[in-house]
Order: structure tokens, then C-alpha cells, then sequence
């Protein structure tokens, strides 16, 4: 197998691991930020084991750098805390059709982030993306669990796209795993209280799968997706990110037995249609 399809096979992979990892949701029987403590502890360790490993100096360039990646580890505690609630009250394909929303967010941010220009093709998308998501929802009631599951879903996409935003400025400092793992440590440290706070029950069962979610389908699946960048553009693995929530929801209805309904599984081919075009559009 030569240089680049071995990357490109990292890079499916990589989406595949991410796919899987919202399934875990269903698979803890314990409360999202408990489970997003175990997934940044285990995780965070993975990276820091790995680069010293591969001699990286992971010392950063300025002293606020620690506490802008720290405090970015916060939004990304809240991002992935959201996303197994969107998952845990509702199904894994409302999970993560509703969170493929983000490029969306990031339409309407990057001219407030970056100065740069908003166009009339970029908010007929976001219009069309909503819609998607309307169709996801089944009844407009806030008691309905599957109503929150959008909520919090959207929620998990709009604070990963602000995420992405932090993460544009400093990928031009730092590579992607010093970046991951500064922002993770910073998860881990800002959710700790909560293991007191909330004080779950861990059966062997439960520390086995935060361990495997921890360095399989986050640490060893990030370095794969970094690493296949090296040889792959990002246009392309953009585009091969939008079969994220697709491996995600085949595998829900086959290990779980959560079949979207035909209102659903439409509302995600409009989502999902409008991430694919933006990610081609964006590049």
C-alpha cells in the first residue's frame, strides 16, 4: 500500500472510530459528563504517553497559551457533555445528525471570528440545513424526550463550532496533537468536581468501555486522522467526516435496534446534503 492510501485508509478509520463513539452513549449506563471525564482522562494520557514517546516538546510558546487551550478543553467538555445527553434522552441518529449541524454555526461565526464576508449562498444553506433539523424534530414540546435530544444535539454542534474557531488560530502555532491534548487536559480538570458532585456508580463493565472510548475511538483515532492529513487534503477528508454520523447510525441499528423513522432518516439525507455541499464549497 503506498503513502497516500494508506493515509486515506487512517482517515476512514478515523471517521469510522468517531462514528462508533457516540454509541457509547447508550453503552454507559452514567451521567455525560461522567462519561466525558473518563473519555479526556484515558485520552489525554494516550497523547501525553504517545509523544513523549515520539520525543515531541510539548511545551507551549506563550504562558496565556496554557490557559486559552485549557479554557478551550472547557467548551469542549461542554460540547461533548451535550452530545451524550442529546444521545442518552434520545436515539444515537438524532445524536448525531443533529451535531453534523456545526458546519453551520461555523458559517455564521467565522465573519465574526475572522472578519471575513457572510454570503447569500452560505444563509440559504443554513436555511435548508434548519429545516433538516425541523424535520428531525417529532413534536415541537419540550417534554418530549426526543424534542430535547435536538436541543442538546444542536447545542453539542453549535459549541463544537465555536471550538473549531479557537482551534483555526492556534493550528497555525501548534500541531494538532499538542492542541488535542492541552484541550482534553483542560476537560479533564474542569469536570473532576463532578465525580465528587454527582458521585456515580462504576461497575468493571463501565471502566473497560471509558478506557476503550478514552484511547481507541478518541486518542488512537485523532493521531489517525492528524497523521493522515500529512498526505491527504482537507478538502477530502472533510467530505470523508460527513460518513461520521452514517457508520454511527448503521451500527445503532444493528447493536442497539434504533431504526430512524422515514421522517428522520429525510431530515438527515437534507442535513447531511447540506454538510457534505458546504464542506466541498468551504474548500
Amino acid at each position: 500500500m503506498n503513502t497516500k492510501n494508506r493515509s486515506l485508509a487512517e482517515i476512514h478509520l478515523a471517521v469510522f472510530l468517531f462514528g462508533v463513539s457516540g454509541l457509547f452513549g447508550k453503552l454507559l449506563s452514567l451521567p455525560p459528563m461522567i462519561i466525558v471525564l473518563g473519555r479526556v482522562f484515558f485520552s489525554s494520557t494516550f497523547l501525553l504517553i504517545i509523544m513523549l514517546y515520539l520525543k515531541r516538546d510539548i511545551k507551549l510558546k506563550q504562558r496565556k497559551h496554557y490557559f486559552n487551550l485549557v479554557a478551550m478543553g472547557v467548551i469542549l467538555a461542554i460540547h461533548w457533555s451535550t452530545f451524550f445527553k442529546s444521545i442518552q434522552v434520545s436515539t444515537v441518529a438524532i445524536g448525531l445528525l443533529t451535531f453534523s449541524t456545526f458546519p453551520v454555526f461555523v458559517t455564521f461565526l467565522e465573519p465574526y471570528f475572522f472578519k471575513e464576508k457572510i454570503k447569500l449562498s452560505d444563509v440559504i444553506i443554513a436555511i435548508v440545513t434548519f429545516l433538516g433539523v425541523v424535520l428531525v424534530i417529532p413534536k415541537f414540546q419540550l417534554g418530549n424526550n426526543l424534542t430535547q435530544g435536538v436541543l442538546w444535539g444542536v447545542t453539542s454542534g453549535f459549541t463544537y463550532a465555536i471550538l473549531s474557531m479557537f482551534n483555526r488560530k492556534y493550528v497555525k502555532e501548534y500541531s494538532s496533537l499538542i492542541i488535542a491534548f492541552y484541550e482534553q487536559l483542560g476537560a479533564t480538570i474542569v469536570l473532576i468536581p463532578f465525580l465528587f458532585l454527582q458521585n456515580p456508580s462504576f461497575q468493571t463493565k463501565d471502566i473497560l468501555l471509558l478506557v476503550l472510548l478514552g484511547t481507541v475511538f478518541t486518542g488512537i483515532s485523532h493521531s489517525l486522522f492528524i497523521n493522515g492529513l500529512k498526505n491527504i487534503k482537507t478538502q477530502i477528508a472533510g467530505i470523508i467526516s460527513c460518513l461520521e454520523p452514517v457508520y454511527g447510525i448503521i451500527f445503532a441499528i444493528f447493536l442497539l435496534r434504533e431504526i430512524p423513522t422515514l421522517k428522520e432518516a429525510l431530515g438527515g439525507i437534507i442535513i447531511l446534503s447540506t454538510v457534505f455541499y458546504s464542506t466541498i464549497k468551504s474548500k
